[in-house]
Parts: C-alpha cells; sequence; structure tokens
C-alpha cells in the first residue's frame, strides 16, 4: 500500500505506465500520480506492457518485479527495444542489493521497494521523466560524441570516446554509481563533472575529493563533517562534503587509495545514504550521488586486502574506461586548439595557432601524461613563442621529441634527474601506489609532485 498524501507539485505532463498485477496497488499507484499531474496507463502483465509502449508515446515506466506471469525485470531490454529512451522505474517488496544493480545495468534507473510513500512514488516518476529527457537525447536525436549539457561541452572525432560520452549521457539520468576508469590525465575529473551537469542533479552541489591527499582522520572528516572538539584542532564545526552534496554529487578521485578504516563508512553511506560526524553520535541523511575513479588495478588492490570487495560491488553499478590520448589521436588537433585559446586568453598572449609542423609533432607524440601533459606543454610553448603561431620549437623537446635524457653525472640539477625519473615511472607503472613503492616515497608527496610537474 501506499502511505501519505500526493499533492500536486509543478511538474512536466509526462505519460506514465504502471505494470503491476495486483489489483488495488495498481489502483492506487494510478490515482496518487494521477494526482501529481501525470497522464497515467496501467496494465497487468508484461506482454500488454510491450503493446503499450509500442503504441503510446509512454515516457515513464513503472514495472513490478514479481508479476504472475513472468519476472518483471526479465522485460526491460525489450521495453528498452521498443523504446530507448524510455525511463523505467523497478518496483519490488523483497529488495536485495543484487537485484537493484542487475536492473540498473539492464537499463533500470531507479529501484523501489515497496511499501512506498506517494512522495516518494512521484520523485522517482519525476527522476525517470528526466532520464526519459536525456535517454531520448541520446538516442532519438543521435549525438554525434558532443553531448551537452549545462556548462559542459566535449566534442570528439573519437570513435572510442565518442562510445564513453553517450554511455555517459545515458548514465547521468539514473543516479547509479559510476566508476570511471583510466590513466593519469585522461579527463576523468572532467567527465565526472559532465555526468552531473547532464544529470537531474545538475543544480545542486558537486563536491570533488582526492583519496590520496589527506590522512585517513582528516579525509573522514572532509567526508562526512566533524563537530567542534572532535579532535585536536577541531576548533569549529565542520559539515562535510556529504552534507554540502546533499541533492547533488559527490567525485571521489583515486578510489584505490581510501584508507581501509574509512571504506565500512563508506560503504554503508552507499547501501543505506547514513552516516555520522566525527565526534556526534547523532545519524545524519544525505541523498548524494558517488562517483568515483582510480587508474589503478582495483581488482588487485581487491585480491591484496586494499579495498573491501563489497565496496567495489557498490561503487562499481556502472564503469566508464576512458581511453588515453594515445589511443584516440584524432581528437589531439582540436583539443590542443581548444587548450590554446584557453590558456592564451588567461595569458593575454596574441596567439592565433600551431604551425602545421607542431600540430603533426603534437599528433605524433604518444603523450603519457595525457591531457594533463598536453596542456602543460602548450602552456610552456605560450612563454617561449612571438611571432603568433607556435611552431615544433616552441614545444617542450622533453615532451615531444625526446632528446638523450639526462644521466647521473651529467651537467645538471638534482631536481632535473628527480623530475625525469619520475615522469619515466610514472609513464610505466599502473598505479600511484605502485609509482611511490618504486620510488620509496610516499603517495602523499607523490601525488604532490605530479601535481608540480603538470601530470
Amino acid at each position: 500500500m501506499l502511505e501519505g498524501d500526493a499533492r500536486s507539485p509543478e511538474i512536466p505532463p509526462l505519460r506514465v505506465l504502471v505494470v503491476e498485477d495486483e489489483h488495488r496497488l495498481r489502483a492506487n499507484i494510478v490515482g496518487c500520480l494521477e494526482g501529481y499531474g501525470y497522464l497515467v496507463t496501467a496494465v497487468s502483465n508484461a506482454e500488454d506492457a510491450l503493446v503499450a509502449v509500442s503504441k503510446l508515446d509512454i515516457d515513464v515506466v513503472f514495472l513490478d518485479v514479481y508479476l504472475s506471469n513472468a519476472n518483471g525485470e526479465e522485460y526491460i531490454l525489450p521495453l528498452l527495444s521498443e523504446k530507448p529512451g524510455l525511463g523505467i522505474v523497478v518496483m519490488t517488496a523483497y529488495p536485495t542489493i543484487e537485484g537493484a544493480v542487475g536492473a540498473v545495468r539492464k537499463g533500470a534507473c531507479d529501484y523501489l521497494e515497496k511499501p512506498f510513500t506517494a512522495d516518494t512514488l512521484a520523485k522517482a516518476a519525476a527522476r525517470a521523466g528526466a532520464a526519459a529527457s536525456v535517454r531520448s537525447r541520446a538516442n532519438g536525436n543521435g549525438t554525434s560524441g558532443a553531448p551537452e549539457g549545462g556548462s559542459v561541452q566535449w566534442p570528439s572525432a573519437s570513435a572510442a570516446m565518442k562510445a564513453v560520452l553517450n554511455r555517459a549521457l545515458q548514465v547521468a539520468a539514473s543516479g547509479a554509481p559510476v566508476l570511471l576508469r583510466g590513466e593519469h590525465g585522461t579527463g576523468k575529473t572532467l567527465l565526472a563533472r559532465a555526468i552531473h551537469e547532464w544529470s537531474s542533479r545538475r543544480d545542486r552541489a558537486l563536491g570533488i575529493v582526492s583519496c590520496p591527499s589527506l590522512s585517513a582522520q582528516l579525509l573522514e572528516s572532509e567526508l562526512f563533517g566533524h563537530v567542534r572538539g572532535a579532535f585536536t584542532g577541531a576548533v569549529k564545526d565542520n559539515p562535510g562534503r556529504v552534507a554540502q552534496c546533499d541533492g547533488g554529487t559527490l567525485f571521489l578521485d583515486e578510489i584505490g587509495d581510501l584508507p581501509v578504516e574509512l571504506q565500512p563508512k563508506l560503504l554503508r553511506f552507499l547501501q543505506d545514504k547514513e552516516y555520522e560526524p566525527v565526534g556526534d553520535a547523532r545519524t545524519r541523511h544525505a541523498d548524494v550521488r558517488i562517483i568515483s575513479a582510480t587508474n589503478a588495478d582495483i581488482e588487485q588492490a581487491v585480491s591484496r586486502g586494499r579495498l573491501r570487495e563489497d565496496l567495489l560491488y557498490r561503487l562499481n553499478v556502472v564503469e566508464l574506461r576512458v581511453p588515453p590520448l594515445r589511443e584516440r589521436k584524432e581528437d589531439i588537433p582540436d583539443l590542443a586548439r581548444q587548450l590554446l585559446q584557453s590558456l592564451a586568453k588567461g595569458a593575454s598572449r596574441p596567439v592565433a595557432g600551431f604551425t602545421p609542423e607542431a600540430e603533426r609533432a603534437l599528433t605524433e607524440y604518444a603523450w603519457p601524461g595525457n591531457v594533463r601533459e598536453l596542456r602543460n606543454a602548450i602552456e610552456r610553448a605560450l612563454v617561449f613563442c612571438t611571432n603568433g603561431h607556435i611552431g615544433a620549437e616552441h614545444l617542450p623537446g622533453g615532451q615531444i621529441a625526446p632528446p638523450d635524457e639526462p644521466r647521473v653525472g651529467d651537467p645538471v640539477s638534482l631536481a632535473t634527474l628527480q623530475e625525469h625519473h619520475i615522469r619515466r615511472v610514472l609513464a610505466s607503472t599502473r598505479s600511484l601506489r605502485e609509482a611511490a613503492t618504486i620510488l620509496e616515497i610516499d603517495e602523499t608527496t607523490l601525488w604532490r609532485r605530479r601535481k608540480e610537474y603538470g601530470l
């Protein structure tokens, strides 16, 4: 049964299909949604649902899992085949983590546990309506690798990158946790921003936290907040990023480096949306979407006990791999021009573009530091360019056409040797942790060096 009274907010008139075989509950759901201003059609079985979607202009489907004649979850893909832009909400009285994850992976955008309130039902319809709108743009309008939303625009000529962007555009509307994988500097943070901007949460806060940058105690405070006096130096209350991002999105960068002692608390928040600030026994609630990122072999982190398997399971509902720049060389010329335009404006430099030789050099280089290294190379070239066009001679030789690298005993500074050595180790390893182990320095120090070198 539904609980609570429906009150009509200002919402767009969506066409909703309810698929529920229990007569009284079906009528109750229909009455609630109609009270909120939706146009509602109801059926009792999955076959009739397929017919309704094929013949009617349906935007959102509320689909019961346990129908008398079928498993409703098995009809998610057939429904989306009839209309790829559908927003599907799965309903069940027997919720499980595996069921929720499975439904989302098949294409559902929400998962409701019975009984639910009228307000919960109406909010789910609104979210699914937003999903339908985004999916229609991704499927019906045929995005060409340049989805737009809010302030984020990300054109691409690369087939690999187009696939990632279109997938991200679809995922944005679902609210499901997303794990972004890719090398340093590929643009995972930018993609997280894009997913937030393309979602219905775009008007709420986006928070970004780098997991390796703080100690376990400070990171817990950064995420969940603390009360005054909770620890030495806690001179005033701190609400924490979770509270600040309520209704929005929290991006956790380098999630594989999350301290082990914090992992149960993050897992609990992902499961129940509950947490306690440091030094406060009161339980708080927040509706925050988690997007995480890693450049590491995260399955290896699980096998070595550095990351909980159940936490990875919750974080990795949808996985997106951001290809390195060397796998999308066709994007380099346009990307370099965009970076040049932005950097030249900030530096007040009247530089018109690149010479053909410079563009060829940029495209042929492997860019182990990816977009971050490309940006750094262009920023340095601006310093030396005086004739209006950046030529190959202005590009940093160590990146574009590497000469013999300095060796121990060469007339160079220790700082130069250190930078070249750290660059080579980072380029040849798969994670910050692995590189730090080889270099015999802690990960926080390496993280700062990487930032200093523009990697």
